[in-house]
């Protein structure tokens, strides 16, 4: 035998070139951190053991952040948390103060686990739920050979079936059927792959509401007696990025507050009547606050959350209107509030003012403590040749103020979640057929409820043997049907 030579110089072989290996690419510092994500952090982002233990930490953490107070002072800590003994054997004020468990919801290291929990979120929405349902959704799943029948769970072999028989039960079952020729795919309950993208998707935005308001929300106290105006300034817990929403260019009056009272004289329910006035003093809004009916103005929120007696309005004999304060008493029972009232000039000699409520039920001791007259608002009762005339008893009303961006972010995930959740329940069942000239194939699954999915299949496969036998489809005949 003759080899055929090469006709020109170039064509001949280079040996050198023929043992040569290929040259190493150079060190791109772009590429390896490619690699390095596709390979090894992807995959452990995505990992569910990953994302299932993050969840239980965001869980157990959150669940301290309710069982300690949050953003309670420093004396309250150590006299509620002290360190001999301190609560189960390690848990005591230095603890809280240096984790920082008295501000949970704040601290870097739960923010860096909702920012994991995204990112492992995140990632496998991308790499696992949007490339399925992409897979899933396709038309052209078609199956050509009745050896790909035979990985089914659920699939048969009916000699007498044909497709002119199957899909018309299919359509009654609601299917979605993709026909090519002798081939045949269809499905139902697609909406059941979008689920878990809505769970996912529903998550991060709960996430992100959650960090938006740790970090730019904040939370006041304030308590206000009847007839003042006030701004936002007692803060007790506020993000790193909260001044935006402290308002500084609008106040607060409190026109009135006032409690009603059942007839056997417990509360009913607190009113404060409120207005919002701007810099020039003008009220822009007005209304009257209740438990569980707050005042919101630019994203601010104002809850009736306590009360308090604020002062005692007063004349002596025919004394202009005088106003003193009245305290809380520090009995260790109920709350009772009281002040002094001297009733001589040289302030020798005076009496104690106490009330429990706003019912206008005062109660007068003299100097040594033993009570001497009872008075009610609007009335007046003579002490030592002096008439006292009780005005008005001032309350105090007690607001929570609140600002919390994330909060529109949190609500629309959580009902993203409800309907995501509804929405997994749906069963996503697949049926594929396939004629040939001697035979004809069926095989299908499904990713839930399983046996409802066999009943059916075996439902289908009876009407298929009890029909008469049609003619085959020509397999040089496209057609598609939905």
């Amino acid at each position: 035998m003759t080899l055929k030579q090469p006709s020109h110089p170039s064509e001949q072989p280079n040996s050198s070139d023929a043992t040569a290996s290929p040259s190493p690419q150079p060190f791109s510092l772009n590429r390896a951190l490619r690699r390095y994500f596709k390979r090894e952090l992807f995959p452990l982002l995505a990992d569910l053991r990953l994302a299932i233990g993050l969840l239980l930490a965001i869980a157990a953490f959150s669940i301290t952040g309710t069982v300690i107070e949050q953003g309670q002072s420093l004396s309250f800590y150590q006299a509620n948390y002290p360190e001999h003994p301190a609560l189960f054997g390690f848990l005591s004020w230095k603890v809280i103060l240096t984790l920082g468990l008295d501000h949970v919801y704040r601290t870097w290291w739960f923010l860096a686990l909702l920012i994991l929990f995204g990112a492992s979120l995140t990632t496998c929405t991308f790499q696992r739920q949007l490339p399925a349902l992409r897979w899933f959704s396709r038309t052209w799943n078609f199956y050509s050979q009745p050896r790909q029948f035979e990985k089914f769970a659920l699939s048969a072999e009916v000699p007498e079936a044909s497709l002119a028989q199957l899909v018309p039960l299919l359509e009654k079952r609601r299917y979605k059927i993709f026909q090519e020729g002798d081939k045949l795919y269809a499905h139902k309950g697609i909406v059941g792959r979008v689920g878990p993208i809505v769970v996912h998707a529903s998550m991060l935005l709960i996430l992100l509401g959650a960090i938006l308001g740790a970090m730019t929300g904040f939370f006041a106290q304030e308590m206000v007696p009847s007839g003042e105006t006030f701004q936002v300034r007692n803060i007790f817990d506020a993000g790193p990025w909260a001044a935006a929403q402290i308002p500084k260019d609008w106040a607060v009056k409190v026109n009135r507050f006032w409690i009603d009272y059942t007839p056997d004289g417990t509360i009913d329910q607190f009113y404060s009547d409120l207005s919002v006035l701007n810099q020039a003093g003008q009220e822009v809004d007005r209304q009257t606050i209740h438990v569980n009916k707050p005042l919101r103005y630019k994203g601010v929120t104002f809850y009736q959350a306590d009360w308090a007696v604020a002062a005692v309005r007063f004349h002596l004999n025919n004394s202009p209107t005088l106003q003193l304060p009245m305290a809380q008493l520090d009995t260790g029972g109920g709350r009772i509030w009281g002040t002094w009232v001297p009733i001589k000039p040289d302030l020798s000699e005076g009496i104690s003012v106490v009330t429990k409520d706003l019912q206008g039920i005062l109660l007068v001791y003299d100097m040594q403590g033993k009570l001497i007259a009872t008075v009610r608002q609007g009335m007046s009762t003579e002490i030592n040749g002096i008439t006292l005339s009780i005005d008005e008893i001032v309350g105090s009303t007690g607001l929570q103020i609140k600002a919390d961006p994330g909060i529109p972010l949190v609500y629309t995930g959580f009902g993203l979640l409800m309907l995501g959740v509804v929405l997994s329940y749906v069963s996503h069942s697949q049926v594929w057929a396939l004629q040939t000239s001697n035979s004809f194939y069926i095989g299908g699954r499904t990713n839930r409820a399983q046996v409802t999915f066999e009943r059916e299949m075996l439902e289908l496969l009876d009407q298929l043997a009890a029909q008469p036998t049609q003619l085959p489809i020509s397999p040089q005949i496209e057609q598609t049907v939905f």
